[in-house]
């Protein structure tokens, strides 16, 4: 049996207040990735695995993004990062991360990033 659930519905009120006040980064690439507008695949945000919470996720090719702030480049976040990934790893779930500042400079590289992943994941 699975050691983790979707979507708990403990934190349904926490999702939906992260999903009402996106950051600045996060908004941006929603608008490219939302209605199905990458490789014709639909896009969550902020969705659950156990008891972290995903920016972004395809269900379909079990892909994640993740957009980091400052608050990930200390130790502290560096550490709850490295935990979070191996358990969202673990659960076969790839993770691309991205520094906001890579959605402000070069939002076009980080789209065709992310459709060549996909493409991989869902012809594999």
């Amino acid at each position: 049996m699975e050691d983790y659930k979707s979507n708990k519905k403990e934190l349904i009120t926490f999702r939906k207040t992260l999903r009402n006040n996106l950051t600045p980064a996060e908004a941006t690439l929603w608008k490219h990735i939302k209605n199905k507008q990458i490789y014709n695949i639909q896009w969550r945000r902020q969705f659950s695995i156990g008891t972290y919470i995903l920016d972004f996720y395809c269900p379909k090719a079990k892909l994640a993004i993740e957009l980091d702030g400052k608050e990930h480049y200390t130790i502290v976040g560096d550490k709850y990062d490295y935990e979070r990934d191996n358990f969202i790893s673990s659960k076969g779930i790839k993770i691309l991360r991205y520094e906001n500042k890579e959605i402000w400079e070069s939002i076009e590289q980080v789209i065709e990033e992310i459709n060549k992943e996909l493409q991989r994941r869902i012809n594999e």
